[in-house]
C-alpha cells in the first residue's frame, strides 16, 4: 500500500486559538475564515513537511443537534475533506468529537491507511488515542496554532510528550485565511481612567500593593483507598487586586470579541436578558480566565465575580455609546 499522510483538525481548537491570538479572546464567532483557502494550506504544509501524499482531512466540530451550518457545510463540500460533527451541549461545549477524533485515530492506524498523522489540536484528552495509534506502527505529530509570540498556543503538556513532534503553523497561513469579524457594532478602544483600560500589573504596582493575599478555596480531593479523611488540596495564593484586573481584562476583550460578529438584535437580546449570558459566550469568559490564570479549576466565587464584572463591562460600553 502506498506511504500516505492524513490531517485531523480540531475546528474549535483551531478558530477558538486563531481568535485568542487575533481579538485576545477565545470566541470563535469574533472571526471569519476562507475555508476553501485554509484547507489548501493546510493539505500543502502536510504534504510538504510530511514527505507523503493527504489521504484526507478530516474535519471535527460541533453542530446543534448535531446539524452542520452553514459554514460546516462549506468545508464538507470541499474535495479530500470529511466533516465529522458532534454536538453542542448546554453551555456551549462540544461533546462527541474527541471521541470521533480518538476512534478515527485508532481506526486508521489499525488498518494501516496511514504511515503519518498530522492532528491541529491540543486536547489533553486525545492523549491516549495517540498512544494506540503509535502502537500500530503510526507516527502522530500534532500542529499547533501560534500564539503572537511564535509558541505553540494551548497544548496539554501530556499531548506534548505522547506525540512524535508538536509543529507550529506558520503565521502566514492564519493572517492569509482567518481574519477578525467586522460588524457595524465596532468595539471601543480602551480609554485611560476607565474600567476597560486595565492592563497587567507591572512590577511597580505589585510593590506598592499589600502583600497580604486571599487563598482561593480549592475542592475536597477524597482517595479511593479505605481513610475515610479527605485529601485537601493546596490552596492557591492570589492577590485580589491583580485577579480582579485580570478579570476585568478577559471580559472586555470577550464582550468585543462578542460585539464583531453580534447584529444590533442580538445586542439588544442580550441586554434584555440580563443576567443570562449566551452559552457560547459564557463559555469563552471561562476558557480565557482559566488561561490568562493558568488555573483550569474556577470556583464558584470566581465564576460569580466572572459574570458579575462582564455586566459591568456591558454597562460600561453603553455608557460609552451614549456619550
Amino acid at each position: 500500500m502506498r506511504s500516505q499522510s492524513a490531517l485531523l483538525v480540531d475546528a474549535g481548537y483551531l478558530l477558538a486559538a486563531a481568535a485568542t491570538r487575533l481579538t485576545g479572546s477565545s470566541f470563535r464567532r469574533s472571526v471569519n475564515a476562507n475555508y476553501e483557502k485554509l484547507v489548501a494550506e493546510l493539505i500543502e504544509l502536510v504534504e510538504q513537511r510530511s514527505g507523503l501524499p493527504i489521504l484526507r482531512v478530516y474535519w471535527y466540530d460541533a453542530g446543534r443537534s448535531g446539524i452542520p451550518d452553514l459554514d460546516q457545510e462549506r468545508v464538507a463540500a470541499l474535495p479530500k475533506v470529511k466533516l465529522r460533527l458532534g454536538r453542542v451541549g448546554v453551555e456551549g461545549e462540544q461533546k462527541g468529537v474527541d471521541l470521533r477524533i480518538g476512534l478515527d485515530m485508532v481506526s486508521h492506524s489499525r488498518k494501516g491507511s496511514v504511515d503519518t498523522i498530522y492532528l491541529l489540536s491540543g486536547d489533553d484528552d486525545l492523549t491516549e488515542a495517540v498512544e494506540e495509534a503509535q502502537a500500530q506502527g503510526v507516527q502522530v505529530v500534532v500542529l499547533a496554532v501560534p500564539t503572537p509570540t511564535g509558541a505553540a498556543h494551548g497544548v496539554s503538556k501530556f499531548l506534548v510528550r505522547a506525540a512524535d513532534g508538536v509543529e507550529v503553523l506558520e503565521s502566514r497561513v492564519l493572517d492569509s485565511t482567518i481574519s477578525a469579524a467586522v460588524t457595524s457594532l465596532v468595539p471601543h478602544p480602551a480609554k485611560p481612567g476607565t474600567e476597560s483600560a486595565v492592563t497587567k500589573a507591572t512590577p511597580g504596582d505589585l510593590a506598592r500593593r499589600s502583600p497580604s493575599t486571599r487563598p482561593i478555596p480549592m475542592p475536597l480531593a477524597y482517595s479511593s483507598g479505605g481513610s475515610s479523611s479527605p485529601y485537601v488540596a493546596p490552596e492557591i495564593q492570589r492577590d485580589p487586586e491583580e485577579t480582579t484586573a485580570t478579570i476585568r481584562t478577559v471580559v472586555r476583550k470577550a464582550y468585543d470579541a462578542w460585539l464583531r460578529s453580534a447584529t444590533e438584535e442580538q445586542r439588544q437580546e442580550l441586554l434584555t436578558r440580563r443576567p443570562t449570558i449566551p452559552s457560547e459566550l459564557d463559555r469563552a469568559l471561562l476558557v480565557d480566565l482559566s488561561e490568562a490564570l493558568g488555573d483550569y479549576y474556577l470556583g464558584d466565587g470566581m465564576r460569580v465575580e466572572l459574570r458579575s464584572k462582564f455586566w459591568e463591562a456591558v454597562e460600561a460600553a453603553e455608557k460609552e455609546d451614549g456619550a
